[in-house]
């Protein structure tokens, strides 16, 4: 069926204004700290896009509510848009800098190596898209030479991108098309978690509790000796499972065993469902262990660090039992929850650190993700489980009579025989395409990137990429050739909306293309 273009450029309009309200909010934060250079660039930005977002909305205004089909090509586009219009602020603020137009009370600083990457736009585009996805890599050599106002921006739209541009724009947007429309869209962005029956209210709660966490966070940082900033920063980034960091060594380069011990459980926070949350903050602590997602992130991150652990003490990698686990389960946990927070160098790009088997282990982390319903991307720990099971459940088919009546147990559901084909199907399809997605951002990166870097360590960083993770091995950077900036790009994309709606969209193209031709 064909997808209606006015549903989705009205409801594309939607989320880009909602967003756009994001530059008036770091306004303030620039103001703060005195950096009133950056105040036009902020200015500028949030017209662009609340411009474009309006012009959107009125040229579309009678347009019907979305249907599935709308939604997931409206979730595609708009991710799209905003990653690269949210790197107007990147580029504006360096080339401000780089003029330095205004008088002396603006306090506009000289310009350093660090900001200067983002006069180059694809640079620019590729910060954003890793913020807003939730991604964390960067092209921020050494992220102290940032402004703040740039530091914020980045830690924001991570925080925002963390519970995603759609659920922003439902909770603060109404919209034609009535709660119906809003769920629709809610569910394009790789959402269908519900606590309450209304979709606004469910989104509105969910805000809450991420809210709440994010002050804990940075709370537990305070009371770790972190000082207010990075505080601030790292307790967005960690609750939000981003990683953007203000330190080039991100948490390693506190050099404090407590700050990462402290961090862990903030990326664990992360990883778990909403609903579940909810559950908990009302007293029904019993779902940390009765709920089958939770359950199984709490197996998977003691199990995953334990292993890791053996493999690098048994490398020699550290100099004590207690550094090689520390090691091992922040790196995990950081890598599985999809954080990318990191607290040691893994790789320094054709130097190696990690071997390929610690590196290799820390991206089947990356690939499960947590929880379906938290901030994490990553195939998600339902679909790992359907797979499994589902796999075991078809071989057992075989050796059952025709005529027996089959189910499919996962956790507290009882799936019938079609409702597991259809859960089993949808599980392969997403995790056949993000397999497809990856090789081709490996192959793209072992195109164009030198024959010195090791194998493990490209498949690493694009699989960091896809899984909007942000450790990287060495291999991104501002350096890279611009072809493989741009794949990871698309990669980032990709992961974060779980490739359906991706899918959907290129497909819609490609019609459009046929029926043109």
């Amino acid at each position: 069926m064909r997808v209606k273009t006015d549903t989705v450029g009205r409801d594309v309009g939607r989320i880009v204004q909602a967003v756009s309200l994001m530059m008036l909010i770091s306004l303030v934060v620039a103001a703060v700290n005195g950096e009133f250079y950056t105040v036009p660039a902020f200015v500028v930005s949030a017209v662009v896009m609340a411009g474009i977002g309006t012009g959107l909305v009125r040229r579309y205004r009678g347009a019907d509510p979305p249907e599935k089909r709308e939604a997931m090509v409206t979730a595609a586009t708009a991710w799209a848009l905003v990653g690269i219009l949210g790197g107007l602020p990147f580029v504006l603020i360096a080339w401000t800098i780089q003029l330095n137009p205004f008088p002396v009370w603006m306090n506009t600083p000289p310009m350093d190596s660090t900001t200067a990457v983002f006069l180059d736009p694809l640079d620019a585009v590729f910060e954003s898209m890793s913020g807003f996805t939730g991604t964390g890599l960067t092209m921020a050599a050494v992220e102290e030479e940032l402004p703040r106002a740039i530091h914020w921006w980045r830690s924001f739209i991570e925080w925002v991108g963390g519970v995603g541009v759609i659920v922003l724009t439902v909770a603060i947007l109404r919209r034609s098309g009535g709660s119906s429309g809003s769920y629709t869209l809610y569910e394009s962005e790789a959402r269908s978690e519900k606590i309450h029956p209304s979709i606004v209210t469910t989104v509105r709660e969910i805000w809450k509790i991420f809210v709440g966490l994010t002050l804990g966070s940075i709370a537990l940082f305070l009371l770790t000796g972190m000082p207010l900033w990075d505080a601030i920063n790292h307790g967005m980034t960690g609750i939000a499972t981003g990683g953007f960091s203000v330190h080039a060594d991100s948490i390693g380069h506190y050099g404090s065993p407590l700050i990462e011990y402290a961090t862990v459980p903030i990326m664990v926070a992360g990883s778990i469902a909403f609903p579940i949350h909810y559950l908990i903050f009302k007293g029904e602590v019993r779902n940390f262990y009765t709920d089958l997602q939770t359950r199984w992130v709490f197996i998977w991150f003691t199990v995953g660090s334990l292993v890791l652990t053996a493999i690098l003490y048994v490398n020699g990698q550290y100099a004590t039992l207690e550094e090689t686990f520390r090691v091992s389960l922040f790196q995990f946990v950081s890598a599985t929850s999809n954080t990318g927070f990191g607290s040691t160098s893994i790789g320094g790009g054709t130097e190696r650190v990690w071997t390929a088997g610690p590196t290799l282990f820390a991206c089947l982390g990356m690939l499960t993700g947590a929880a379906a319903g938290s901030t994490v991307s990553g195939i998600k720990l339902i679909r790992v489980v359907t797979l499994v099971k589902g796999t075991i459940w078809q071989i057992q088919d075989v050796f059952r009579p025709q005529a027996a009546i089959r189910y499919l147990q996962i956790g507290d559901r009882r799936l019938s025989e079609a409702q597991a084909q259809r859960e089993y199907t949808e599980a392969t399809v997403v995790f056949l395409l993000w397999i497809a997605f990856l090789v081709i951002g490996v192959a793209v990166l072992l195109r164009v990137l030198p024959p010195t870097y090791p194998l493990e360590y490209v498949i690493f960083d694009v699989m960091s990429a896809q899984s909007n993770v942000g450790l990287d091995s060495g291999v991104t950077g501002p350096a890279m050739p611009e072809t493989a900036k741009a794949m990871l790009i698309v990669n980032m994309w990709v992961g974060r909306l779980e490739i359906i709606p991706v899918a959907v969209l290129l497909g819609t193209i490609v019609r459009r293309l046929d029926r043109s031709a």
